[in-house]
């Protein structure tokens, strides 16, 4: 029998999620119990799949295996951004899979990715050029090599796209069995050859099989998995089969996904005349020589092309309702209008440092995701000489307005069903946060592309329309850098320690604040007052970029700085109403800060059956607060004890605890 191939390809990727001026997630509840959907799903399926455990007997762990080893594999380089700062084990151990497979096969397990999920088909030649070279960038100084094959977000294809992954030295691509004519029957990769006389070899994996993986059965059953690989067909010897879904799959869409991953490699690896690998391997022994003819444009989520990402085509998430979708197309047309104002203005603003703006661009790929200061550091390298400190400024910020022109054509926004999802949100803030940094086109800019996005409205009723939402982040975002120059400041004068965040960094001058931007250099020194109540803060801020001062309250920062300051208050007001074992229990890790302070709150309500005066009344309500910061409700036995010891004062000392009484949630006793 003809010796057969198999690989099996992941595609891990998450919408981008942070605030585009902290550069920060912020708490998506709808992930509970974890912090963010990034956090969950690293949980789920990242650190599953580079730690997959086998059974043996008795169901105890047999062997844990990196499953990324033996299976070929992209990441998002968003993503990898943020596995690299917030999940460094894990990210390790993928570049660490791509390693071992090069030693093993000789051909990395690992492929590149454009680095922002953006449809290329509906992207400009040069979008479309900067994010091939971006991710072929930031692929090199990842995984210390050069990328000999590139995932395109959806599969999403037509001609000029594969010409320009080739003009790149990208040797090939994967793709579904519907975007090809003439496929070789040996599952073996197609030539494709562009108009301008380049060569990329298709990679179509088998469709059958990769949705019984992603929507069936087939990882509930590792035997039956291997069965349908290794199967004979009724045509050829099958010399390659290939499987694609999204890495996802493994652990978050299917829960122990990982493990019936890790048992299928097992079995396979030991089974005679097959071998499983990577494409890259694979070509090496077996160069595509067919031609194949391309289905032009299409991807692998849309039966209408890449209408999908421009149309009311049809395709959505929920087929049990037909929510209006003609918000795509008015979206599709307002952001590239806008990258195409924001791409001119670039061009002559940047003129004046850089001698080739649009190949400093390109090559902004190389350190954008390498840390804010390191790319600071690259723009001052490449600037032309004699520029000053505020001109740097100046240019990084207009390389930041390219990125966020990048940023706001992820495809997410359209894929969804609704006007109003989240990842429409965020392009929206990408946009936002680029036309602000355009200066003094921003006013311009903001109309223009507020006016285009009138017509896209939501089936939600009550919901915002596109225009709506892209007025009120404006008006946001001008806020921004107060709110969170307040947030850093407050808690670096409440001593609160904090990461640092990777949009901005505090300096201390000795006389108050400065506020640095890490990416572009902007810098705005600032003075701040604080006053705490209870479990909130006043902030009083004062710089050179406010009329006079503002006041900021801390539910107005954003929550990297607020929700470290509302611990430390509340545990300061616990702390404040404890006895001494319960203090050393508390600052020794041994009692809970919520366990305590229903410590002390029982306590305090208690002990107003003997003390009705205002220190004793505050001390509830104060601990009411802290319960409130938490978003909880008044405990019921909290309620109920205090029931109890109101029904047992005089009339007199009852009507003292009115106030205490509508704060616990009690009807007036004239009410009742």
């Amino acid at each position: 029998m003809t010796p057969k191939s198999l690989v099996i390809h992941g595609h891990f990727y998450q919408p981008p999620r942070e605030e585009p001026w902290l550069e920060e997630i912020e708490a998506e509840p709808s992930a509970a119990p974890y912090h963010d959907w990034n956090e969950r799903i690293e949980q789920e399926c990242y650190r599953a799949v580079v730690a997959a455990r086998i059974p043996g007997a008795e169901g105890r762990i047999a062997r844990i295996v990196n499953t990324l080893e033996s299976i070929s594999f992209n990441f998002g380089p968003t993503l990898l951004e943020w596995l690299e700062r917030k999940a460094p084990t894990t990210y390790r151990a993928v570049v660490a899979a791509d390693q071992s497979s090069v030693e093993r096969l000789g051909f990395g397990n690992a492929i590149a990715m454009p680095y922002h999920h953006a449809i290329l088909p509906l992207s400009s030649p040069a979008d479309r050029q900067t994010e091939i070279r971006w991710g072929i960038a930031d692929f090199r100084r990842r995984f210390g090599r050069v990328p000999q094959g590139m995932w395109l977000p959806e599969t999403a294809v037509d001609a000029a796209t594969l010409d320009a992954l080739a003009s790149e030295g990208i040797q090939f691509t994967i793709v579904a069995p519907h975007q090809v004519d003439g496929a070789p029957a040996d599952g073996s990769p197609g030539l494709f050859r562009t108009s301008s006389g380049r060569e990329i070899a298709l990679c179509v994996y088998d469709g059958a099989i990769a949705a019984d993986v992603a929507f069936g059965t087939l990882l509930k059953d590792a035997t039956a998995w291997r069965r349908r690989l290794l199967a004979e067909g009724k045509g050829p010897a099958r010399r390659l089969v290939a499987v694609a879904t999204d890495g996802e799959t493994y652990g978050h869409h299917h829960a122990f996904g990982e493990m019936a991953l890790a048992g299928l490699i097992e079995s396979v690896t030991t089974e005679p005349g097959v071998r499983l690998e990577n494409f890259a391997s694979y070509l090496a022994a077996h160069p595509a020589t067919a031609a194949v003819t391309l289905v032009s444009p299409s991807s692998w989520s849309c039966s209408h092309g890449v209408e999908r990402w421009r149309s009311n085509c049809g395709c959505r998430m929920d087929t049990t309702k037909s929510p209006a979708q003609e918000w795509r197309a008015p979206l599709r047309a307002g952001i590239g209008w806008l990258a195409d104002e924001l791409h001119v203005r670039y061009a002559a603003a940047a003129s004046h440092w850089f001698a080739d703006p649009a190949t400093v661009r390109d090559g902004y790929g190389a350190v954008v995701g390498d840390g804010p200061e390191v790319a600071l550091d690259w723009i001052r390298q490449h600037a032309l000489r004699g520029a000053d400190e505020a001109a740097m400024v100046r240019a990084a910020e207009w390389l930041e307005v390219e990125r966020g022109a990048l940023r706001m054509q992820t495809s997410c926004a359209w894929f969804f069903d609704d006007l109003s999802g989240l990842e429409v949100l965020q392009v929206l803030r990408y946009a936002v946060r680029a036309i602000v940094l355009a200066g003094a086109s921003a006013e311009l800019l903001l109309e223009g592309f507020a006016t285009r996005l009138e017509s896209a409205t939501s089936s939600r009723i009550g919901a915002p329309s596109g225009a709506e939402m892209v007025r009120s982040l404006a008006a946001a975002a001008h806020t921004a850098p107060a709110r969170i120059a307040a947030g850093l400041g407050a808690a670096r004068e409440l001593m609160v320690e904090l990461p640092e965040p990777l949009g901005y960094r505090l300096e201390d001058t000795g006389l108050g604040f400065m506020l640095v931007h890490r990416r572009t250099g902007w810098r705005q020194p600032f003075l701040i007052e604080t006053t705490q109540t209870n479990v909130d803060l006043l902030i009083r801020l004062e710089a050179g970029w406010l009329p006079d001062h503002q006041v900021i309250t801390l539910a107005e920062v954003p929550e990297l700085p607020r929700e470290a300051i509302r611990q430390t208050l509340r545990a300061s007001l616990v702390r404040r109403w404890l006895n001494a074992s319960e203090s050393n229990r508390l600052r020794d890790g041994r009692l809970p800060v919520r366990e305590a302070a229903l410590l002390a709150f029982s306590r305090a309500v208690e002990a107003l059956a003997d003390d009705q005066g205002p220190d004793a009344r505050r001390r509830v309500t104060d601990l009411a607060a802290l319960y409130e910061s938490y978003g909880r409700t008044v405990p019921f036995d909290v309620q109920t004890r205090f029931y109890r010891v109101r029904a047992l004062l005089s009339p007199a000392q009852a009507l003292l605890l009115e106030p205490v009484a509508r704060t616990l949630g009690f009807t007036p006793k004239a009410a009742s």
